[in-house]
């Protein structure tokens, strides 16, 4: 059946040409899909767009506040609209690094330990806390971006107080953990209504070897490899896929995340993030793994946006 789509897509975030990337992608695939897709930019004419459309379901094509944080979420619900993802709650958790972890913590899911420190800590004091208490090999993470925004993984030691300042100048404060060696690994989760929660294969991401998962090597064609499934043996890939349901499911998430991993050489993994709407551009990791099990794109989204519209059909029979 044909539907009416609004992509949202932009906005004031820091990863708003990621979104538009995405968007686009998710738009034509869902033309392919037979419906009709319409791409509008997250801006003060939103509401009014949005109003005069009337669509059937929205399908926040966002990355980073206030798009993945639970505040489009909210403005979604006020006004009546479907929409494809996670709802207020289950937003606002996860993009939250402090507070996932809270929760994962309390789930028994493998964490590194961390320091956290207010936007307005001053780079020179937050340096001698973490010399103090982890060392200088660490990782340096903005609390409330994506995309690698702000990280900085100091893999090697050193002087922090350069990168301190970049996370802090963000805005939302930032975490500190141990840096980790060890193979990226990310698994997602495809969560339909009414359907069983199913973990997508488990995928190895390799750049050069000086390198890591970054913003650049996440959006750049050819700078970085997809292996599917992960070559980990099917022992350690299931025990990721099972993790990756349960971080979905503590988070009380729906329709789809992925969730991202370090595993070191020795097998011991740790979580590191979940992403209640994951990438939708030519390189992302989210769509390589639905085809890794034979869903193809335009079907994917289709059933992301018929898994949004069931749900509010359920919903208003229970009103």
């Amino acid at each position: 059946m044909k539907h009416n789509v609004a992509v949202l897509m932009g906005g004031p975030s820091a990863e708003a040409e990621v979104s538009r990337s995405s968007a686009r992608e998710v738009a034509n695939a869902l033309a392919r899909a037979g419906h009709e897709p319409e791409l509008i930019e997250l801006d003060r004419d939103t509401v009014a767009r949005l109003i005069t459309l009337a669509p059937d379901v929205v399908f926040p094509a966002l990355h980073g506040p206030p798009g993945e944080d639970g505040t489009v979420q909210g403005f979604l619900e006020i006004l009546g609209l479907p929409y494809v993802g996670s709802d207020v709650h289950g937003s606002a958790t996860a993009m939250d690094k402090f507070i996932a972890k809270a929760v994962f913590r309390k789930a028994g899911l493998p964490v590194a330990i961390d320091l956290v420190f207010t936007a307005s800590t001053d780079p020179i004091e937050a340096e001698a806390i973490i010399l103090e208490n982890l060392g200088d090999r660490v990782v340096i993470k903005p609390l409330r971006q994506g995309s690698a925004i702000g990280v900085t993984p100091v893999a090697n030691g050193g002087d922090l107080k350069d990168s301190l300042s970049a996370a802090l100048a963000l805005g939302d404060g930032i975490l500190i953990e141990p840096y980790v060696l060890g193979r990226e690994i990310t698994v997602g989760v495809l969560d339909l209504f009414e359907a069983e929660v199913e973990a997508l294969p488990v995928i190895e991401i390799r750049t050069a070897s000086d390198e890591w998962y970054d913003y650049t090597n996440r959006y750049t064609e050819g700078r970085s490899e997809h292996i599917i499934p992960a070559p980990l043996g099917d022992d350690l890939n299931g025990q990721l896929q099972r993790m990756a349901i349960s971080a979905h499911e503590v988070l009380c998430l729906r329709d789809l995340s992925r969730a991202d991993f370090i595993v070191a050489d020795n097998d011991e993994i740790t979580l590191l993030e979940v992403n209640t709407m994951p990438g939708m551009t030519p390189t992302s990791l989210f769509p390589d793994g639905a085809r890794a099990i034979g869903i193809e794109f335009h079907t994917l989204m289709d059933r992301l946006v018929m898994s949004a519209i069931r749900r509010a059909q359920d919903r208003a029979c229970e009103l």
